[in-house]
């Protein structure tokens, strides 16, 4: 396994749509395995195959990060020409990307998906996700169509202002035991640039 590097925003590999997987040879599963561990070094949830250079319809995600038990939180999944097969309710998603370095953005996914697509052995899967999951993989498998979030996001940001952000409202939030909502952190944002102006 080796650390790959990470494609920018910027590069036109990004922009293009990739040809599906013929065969799943050693180079593919080598490439998989580069992926999990330059995913998991950058500190990433996902991560899919345009981003290391390669235009194949392939990707990682490691969705369950909020999961109670470490077996479920470390489930790392391969999804080989993976097809999005249905579509449920919509939700607002804070995302950030390992190809869009420094940036937040708030983006319209559904809330709810069903994936189908194949593994490293050959076998096809069908999974089921909602939530942050559901953003996981749809926004890995816009990778495989040439779409960044930045492309499709209703808002950006930057990290810092982000944590900034985060920050406050946490403060705002210490007696009454809530947490800040995506909601929340964005319309802060929003008040802050009306008070600029």
């Amino acid at each position: 396994m080796a650390l790959r590097n990470i494609t920018i925003r910027g590069d036109e590999v990004l922009a293009k749509k990739c040809k599906p997987v013929k065969e799943i040879t050693p180079r593919i599963a080598e490439a998989c395995a580069d992926m999990v561990e330059t995913m998991l070094a950058a500190d990433g949830v996902g991560i899919a195959a345009p981003q290391v250079g390669i235009m194949k319809r392939f990707f990682i995600a490691m969705p369950h990060v909020d999961a109670e038990d470490e077996e479920t939180r470390d489930k790392i999944y391969v999804m080989i020409n993976p097809e999005i097969t249905y579509k449920e309710g919509t939700q607002e998603s804070s995302e950030g990307c390992l190809s869009v370095p420094g940036y937040m953005g708030l983006v319209d996914r559904p809330y709810k998906i069903r994936i189908k697509g194949t593994d490293l052995q050959g076998e096809e899967h069908e999974y089921e996700f909602e939530g942050f999951e559901a953003t996981v993989f749809c926004h890995e498998y816009d990778h495989l169509d040439g779409i960044l979030y930045s492309d499709i996001a209703k808002d950006m940001m930057t990290v810092e202002e982000y944590s900034e952000i985060l920050h406050e409202l946490q403060e705002l939030h210490t007696d009454d035991d809530e947490e800040s909502d995506n909601a929340e952190i964005w319309e802060k944002k929003k008040e802050k640039e009306r008070s600029n102006q």
